[in-house]
């Protein structure tokens, strides 16, 4: 499947639902396939996503929609992250705020104040995570869209 041709199936998904988280879905995946096409990719990986596309298999009917399609957007951001490197905005900051607190808590214990140890371990993952976050950036590796 082209990207252009699940971008359309999307739109027709979006046109379909009145499902508000259903729709926000899908509105990611047609986020991710147009940043996809404006990117410069070559022929290779533009083949290699169109194969994940097809195994993905968004035609099967399914009893929850809502479920199968976040599963599928799942699948699909956990490809691009893995064979293009690419990530979501907020993707370091995300994982260094919760590695800061879980490290923060373990000072904060080792030292009698639980509270500031969080507090101190949060502020410093999360700044490490947005400087890593303006790294990515930089080199072109994340995508446009806020998952």
């Amino acid at each position: 499947m082209k990207l252009d041709e699940a971008s359309a199936f999307f739109k027709n998904l979006i046109i379909e639902s009145d499902n508000k988280t259903e729709i926000k879905i899908y509105k990611n995946f047609i986020s991710i396939f147009t940043d996809l096409n404006n990117r410069d990719l070559s022929e290779e990986q533009l083949k290699s996503i169109e194969e994940k596309l097809d195994s993905l298999n968004f035609n099967e009917n399914s009893d929850n929609r809502k479920k199968h399609f976040k599963q599928k957007l799942n699948l699909f951001v956990g490809y691009l992250k893995e064979k293009l490197s690419l990530i979501s905005k907020g993707y370091y900051t995300a994982i260094g705020m919760s590695l800061g607190m879980s490290f923060g808590v373990a000072f904060g214990a080792a030292f009698k104040n639980v509270s500031y140890g969080l507090i101190f371990g949060m502020l410093i993952g999360m700044l490490i995570g947005i400087a890593k976050d303006s790294k990515a950036k930089k080199e072109g590796k994340v995508l446009s869209t806020n998952l």
